[in-house]
């Protein structure tokens, strides 16, 4: 990208997507600030999936290998019947989808991922950190964007990229949306030790039980030591909520209808937090003059595509690759790194309400349709289901990819 300014790109948000954008920023040759409101980088949470796309994004970002170093790398995607207790149907994570989509599938504690990114951001010279600097507001004079933190410090640079979340203060002046969406649905999370998971349900797999109005998951992390539990209900839970500490009998409120052996996993469970899922309408403007948006600020999803982190990482790639490799002036440059990433993220958004419905949630007839549809499935229909999300580099269109 042409520009006139020696300053640096300033990235409100030191999450994934914020330290991805300022690592393939840095390895075009641009310098970047990183301002993060937190006192201390680092990530909630705890697992993650991350699909072949995700592999693709970290191998552009020069990160492979690192993530490789801690992912697990599991056998297969299991769907399970919660009422039954039968195998609905499993995608095959083999050599055959290896080869398909030139990566693996695996999955990692987010924490662990995130802080690959914040080595890569500490060890490079083009990357400022600066934790308890919250971006409230910005302007911008057709040249420059200067960044308003929270206690009035002002910080100018040549653009400004909104990669601070659902509650996006950047997106309020790009978008003007409003809150997020209330989803209505409850997910707790909980980590546990791998002895404590019940002997005959330590597979190696992202396992999702799937009920009425209620679903369970479980895979194993940090090299099996962990495992991963995440139970989601509908509840009609009406405003948002992140990492609310809850009761055991919360918890179990939502799954008294499943089978026993789905309901044990929720026994084994200890310290649960409650989060109250929200996600936003697909906008098609992600820009305003020099500023653009990026990752949860951009285009926030439900979980259940198992594809936020993965959206951000390929936002960060796409555009790294527009700004570091091209001549275009700031307003084609952004305009081109939106048409390339509005549509994909859009359908993610999407279609992640629609598996929460209609796949993971219904009952009677409607899951028994569900279970007759998706058994008769082979592995290589389901490869060719998942080609538009799992094949892609997130660079498709893009010049000079």
């Amino acid at each position: 990208m042409s520009t006139t300014s020696d300053l640096p790109i300033l990235i409100a948000g030191g999450g994934i997507g914020g330290l991805a954008a300022a690592i393939g920023l840095a390895q075009k040759g641009l310098k970047s600030i990183v301002m993060e409101r937190a006192a201390k980088l680092g990530e909630i949470g705890a697992g993650i999936q991350l699909g072949p796309n995700a592999f693709h994004a970290f191998d552009y970002l020069g990160v492979g290998d690192a993530a490789r170093e801690i992912a697990v790398y599991i056998d297969n995607l299991r769907l399970m019947d919660a009422i039954d207790g039968t195998e609905i149907t499993r995608i095959p994570l083999d050599d055959a989808f290896r080869a398909r989509f030139k990566n693996p599938y695996a999955v990692i504690h987010r924490g662990d991922l995130h802080a690959v990114f914040l080595k890569a951001c500490e060890a490079h010279p083009l990357v400022s950190l600066r934790t308890s600097a919250e971006v409230m507001d910005y302007e911008q004079d057709g040249t420059t964007v200067t960044a308003t933190l929270k206690d009035g410090e002002r910080v100018t640079g040549s653009l400004l990229i909104g990669a601070d979340g659902l509650w996006s203060n950047v997106r309020k002046k790009v978008v003007g949306d409003g809150a997020p969406r209330v989803s209505g649905h409850t997910t707790y999370r909980s980590v546990i030790q791998t002895k404590d998971m019940p002997e005959d349900l330590r597979w190696n797999a992202a396992t999702l039980w799937a009920g009425p109005k209620c679903h369970i998951v479980h895979y194993p992390l940090r090299g099996w030591e962990l495992f991963n539990l995440v139970v989601t209900y509908h509840n009609d839970a009406p405003s948002p909520e992140a990492g609310v500490p809850v009761s055991h009998d919360e918890v179990r409120k939502g799954f008294e209808h499943v089978a026993p052996v789905a309901r044990e996993i929720i026994e084994r469970g200890e310290g649960w937090k409650r989060w109250v899922l929200c996600d936003r309408d697909p906008v098609d403007n992600w820009i305003d003059g020099r500023v653009v948006l990026l990752g949860d600020a951009a285009h926030p999803t439900m979980q259940y595509f198992a594809q936020g982190a993965c959206m951000a990482m390929e936002d960060a790639v796409a555009l790294a690759h527009i700004l570091g490799d091209g001549d275009d002036d700031t307003d084609t440059a952004l305009k081109r790194y939106q048409d390339l990433r509005n549509l994909r993220t859009a359908r993610v958004q999407l279609q992640s309400r629609e598996i929460g419905q209609h796949i993971y949630h219904p009952g009677g007839a409607h899951a028994a349709l569900r279970n007759t549809i998706m058994r008769a499935k082979s592995p290589a229909d389901w490869y060719d289901t998942v080609a538009w999300l799992y094949g892609s580099t997130g660079l498709e269109g893009a010049v000079g990819a």
